[in-house]
């Protein structure tokens, strides 16, 4: 179908095709989506009956059909379902610039392809090009993007601007943290231990973060929204025990820590050069989701497509995560957490995703919760030293004797990973996933 920018009222014609009907107990989609308008309209007043009302809108819209008069117009025009839908939206059909964003609205309120049928329509998207088509247009307005259908996605600067743009985003940024930590690593084998090595650890890990921040405030992982102060805690928790916590548990459980336990060295070099993949995978995935919203004809079609990707930009993440993690063991001469840090790797980049794309209880809770864990597991072997508490270590320090002080972060993050990706597959192969955050 090609979308046309009418320029007459919202009454313009419908489709077609004869609307299905409800079944017996189940929920009237038309009085569900476009309010009690709808229903009011197609049943009040005299007039033919709301089958005969139907008929004559399918057949000739505002136009009388041959033969009839105009009773049987008013009719029609009062049965428009399309037109008490376009009312219900009023607002989102009027600033849409695009007939994407009206189909992911629709679905974000419960549409279907099986609903939009009983609007006469075959998918919700077929049903969003004729409500774009029908709000009225200023002159202006002529340059708007053509139909989905056929609609191909556009940059959003001349390539003067967006070619330096893209590479601050995607190269530059996103190896600035990498960088940092190599920098600051290669100095603290050089320098004599002091309060000069001291303030040179806390200025170093001050820009690393730095750097992290940025990266998340520009390119595909930034958030339409800034993540809450659950989040930022959990996330710096998770960061900090990736380094620090191995050492200090294992140190507990001997009855210590009678010194400063080792810092992991390897697996923060291979966290920080990993912001560089989260990113192009993040940008991979939420380019390739839009170019196959451009392409879809139903919501089902998208998110058969888009499922698929999803899982293999987290596969390739996870892929350069390992060898980045290799890599910086063989440099610095150590073994890294491999399992633990593949799984913290994977938590953040399914949370991020998530708050990009406009979700924030999942990701924060799945956040919370393993960091929650990491602390309780700790919190539970020192408060063991106490008369009587010899219990509370008994768990921990089982697993810990069995699989090592690295299986306590591997199975908080992987099982809150695990549960992130059951919530991420189908929230974010919606399509109301990868629009406007103002139309979600």
């Amino acid at each position: 179908m090609t979308t046309h920018h009418a320029p007459g009222p919202l009454d313009a014609p419908s489709r077609t095709s004869r609307p299905a009907h409800a079944g017996p107990g189940e929920p009237d989609p038309v009085r569900s989506l476009a309010g009690r308008g709808a229903a009011g309209a197609r049943h009040s007043g005299p007039g033919p009956s709301s089958g005969t009302a139907a008929t004559s809108a399918a057949g000739t819209g505002d136009s009388p059909a041959p033969g009839s008069g105009g009773p049987g117009a008013a009719a029609a025009s009062g049965g428009d379902p399309v037109k008490a839908l376009m009312h219900r939206h009023r607002e989102l059909c009027a600033r849409a610039v695009d007939p994407l964003e009206i189909a992911a609205a629709l679905e974000a309120h419960g549409m279907t392809d099986r609903t939009a049928a009983r609007f006469r329509h075959r998918d919700v998207f077929s049903l969003a090009e004729e409500m774009y088509a029908r709000v009225p247009r200023h002159s202006s307005d002529h340059s708007a993007p053509p139909a989905f259908a056929h609609a191909v996605p556009e940059p959003v600067a001349g390539p003067a601007v967006a070619g330096p743009s893209r590479l601050l985003t995607l190269v530059l940024l996103p190896a600035l943290p990498g960088a940092l930590c190599a920098g600051l690593l290669a100095g603290l084998a050089q320098a004599p231990p002091g309060r000069a090595r001291t303030l040179a650890v806390v200025a170093g890990v001050l820009a690393v973060l730095s750097a992290v921040q940025l990266c998340l405030r520009h390119g595909p992982l930034r958030s339409p929204r800034p993540a809450g102060a659950a989040v930022r805690l959990a996330t710096l928790w998770l960061l900090g025990y990736a380094l620090l916590g191995d050492g200090l548990l294992d140190a507990a459980v001997r009855g210590g820590p009678d010194r400063l336990w080792p810092v992991d060295t390897a697996t923060a070099l291979g966290l920080a050069l990993a912001m560089w993949p989260a990113v192009l995978c993040a940008r991979l995935f939420t380019g390739g989701a839009r170019r196959r919203l451009a392409r879809s004809r139903g919501l089902g079609e998208f998110a058969a497509a888009t499922r698929p990707l999803l899982l293999a930009s987290l596969t390739c993440y996870l892929t350069a995560l390992a060898g980045l993690l290799a890599l910086a063991g063989a440099l610095l001469g150590a073994s890294p957490a491999l399992a633990g840090a593949g799984a913290l790797g994977a938590l953040l980049l399914l949370a991020r995703l998530l708050l990009v794309h406009g979700h924030r209880a999942t990701p924060t809770a799945a956040l919370a919760t393993a960091a929650g864990v990491e602390l309780a597991v700790l919190c539970s072997v020192l408060a063991s030293r106490l008369p009587g508490c010899d219990f509370l270590a008994v768990p921990a320090e089982t697993l810990i004797k069995v699989c090592g002080a690295e299986a306590v972060p591997t199975l908080a993050c992987a099982v809150a990973a695990l549960a992130l990706l059951v919530r991420a597959v189908p929230a974010l192969s919606r399509a109301s996933a990868h629009t406007d955050p103002g139309t979600r």
